[in-house]
């Protein structure tokens, strides 16, 4: 009895042993994933919501985590990257770029389902960071759904028919980093042209590594990344073969930008109950785009899904989109 108490006193210690050192290295993890610019969390402070598309996923180990030197800046910017089993060196990859929402970094969009599709499809799967959280890759952030309005500030202009719903409730002061757009007070000033040329660099970086297909070369995004998905296919047309938005917080149409890509196969997706970004900001998209019209559009409402749940809710969809499409 006595050498039985001592047995089950030695496993008790060694599990203490093993939570604390798991503990350790959550904790180191975690920091070790901090991306640039980010504020560290605060005492108390609540976690990231997954279900939002916030934040660092936790990491798939088939997921490589890399650093590369940014030129513009000369700093250190980390970025995730997933590799078929399938690819070889002396055949052509196709390619799937996917960014992150607001607040998010390299790892959001490395969501095991997604993983799963580009093992099984051959694909490249690259998630750049953008800079920083809150970079936009270049699109044009929301102004003044950010942040509260400054002193004396004129009243807004009445939006132009056909425009997207804005959620009040996503302009409350302070959400999501504070400014216009989700800037925090040490963002550089030209932030988002720092971010579009990263997420370059990086798929450069890709490309050089790798013998990647032009004519298969993808791009999704998912929030403030599916701005920057809709603002690249529309500025770079000749580099995708086809684009994916999942529920875009790009609150103003580009009508414009739209008409000049009328044979850019496009896919929006998005759930009706999102209250981050209303769904009439995906439905405002989809009118401009029947009007140009373009060729190859397909949007997808999802019934009852918020502006978390779209993420894996429909990656085959996309993937099943994007197979269907070359340059």
């Amino acid at each position: 009895m006595r050498r039985s108490s001592v047995l089950v006193t030695w496993l008790r210690v060694a599990a203490l042993v093993a939570c604390v050192q798991f503990g350790l290295t959550y904790s180191f993890v975690a920091r070790a994933q901090q991306p640039p610019g980010a504020a560290a969390p605060g005492p108390g402070a609540a976690p990231q919501a997954p279900g939002r598309g916030r934040g660092p996923q936790p990491v798939d180990p088939r997921v490589q985590i890399r650093t590369h030197r940014f030129t513009e800046t000369n700093e250190d910017i980390p970025y995730a990257l997933f590799v078929s089993s399938k690819v070889r060196k002396d055949v052509k990859a196709p390619m799937i770029v996917t960014l992150h929402g607001l607040g998010g970094t390299h790892t959001t969009m490395m969501r095991p389902n997604a993983i799963d599709l580009a093992e099984a499809g051959g694909y490249i799967l690259l998630a750049p960071m953008g800079y920083n959280p809150r970079g936009w890759f270049g699109a044009p952030a929301p102004q003044g759904r950010r942040g509260a309005p400054p002193p004396n500030a004129p009243a807004p202009a009445a939006a132009a028919p056909g425009a997207a719903t804005p959620n009040p409730q996503a302009a409350a002061p302070g959400r999501r980093g504070g400014g216009p757009g989700g800037n925090a007070p040490n963002d550089p000033p030209n932030l988002r042209e720092l971010s579009e040329k990263e997420t370059w660099q990086v798929i450069e970086l890709v490309r050089k590594e790798f013998k990647v297909d032009d004519d298969r070369t993808y791009v999704m995004g998912h929030s403030m990344g599916g701005a920057g998905t809709l603002y690249l296919a529309m500025k770079y047309p000749q580099r995708w073969a086809a684009a994916a938005a999942i529920a875009p917080a790009a609150f103003s149409v580009d009508k414009d930008g739209l008409s000049r890509v009328p044979k850019m196969p496009l896919m929006i997706v998005h759930g009706d109950a999102d209250t981050v970004v209303p769904v009439s900001v995906g439905r405002a998209w989809m009118e401009a785009i029947r009007a140009v019209p373009m060729q190859n559009f397909l949007y997808v409402e999802v019934p009852g899904a918020d502006h978390g749940s779209v993420i894996s809710s429909h990656q085959a969809d996309i993937f099943a989109f994007f197979a269907r499409h070359t340059r």
